[in-house]
């Protein structure tokens, strides 16, 4: 009786297998490498805000905020880790 117990929670088991190596496990490396593309902005990058405004990091401010500059005479500070999307110009780094 003890070993149907277990053959009952194999499925489950799976499941769970299943969702960690399609769901977990990419969410992850999509935080890691956005965590490292925020950490190594600079000046003169293109960037897409979470708006979906497109501008140049002007300049960095206090390691966790950017000022971006997303038209003549018009700049905005935005937090690094949650108002950057993407970057533009610079080739994803490659480990």
């Amino acid at each position: 009786m003890s070993g149907s117990g277990i053959g009952q929670f194999i499925p489950l088991i799976l499941i769970f297998v299943i969702f960690y190596f399609f769901l977990i496990r990419p969410q992850q490396k999509k935080v890691k490498d956005h965590k490292i593309m925020v950490e190594n902005l600079k000046r003169g990058d293109k960037v897409v805000t979470a708006g979906g405004i497109v501008g140049t990091v002007d300049r960095v401010i206090d390691n966790d905020k950017v000022e971006v500059s997303i038209s003549d005479d018009v700049k905005v500070e935005i937090i690094k880790a949650t108002g950057i999307q993407a970057l533009l110009n610079n080739p994803e780094i490659k480990k």
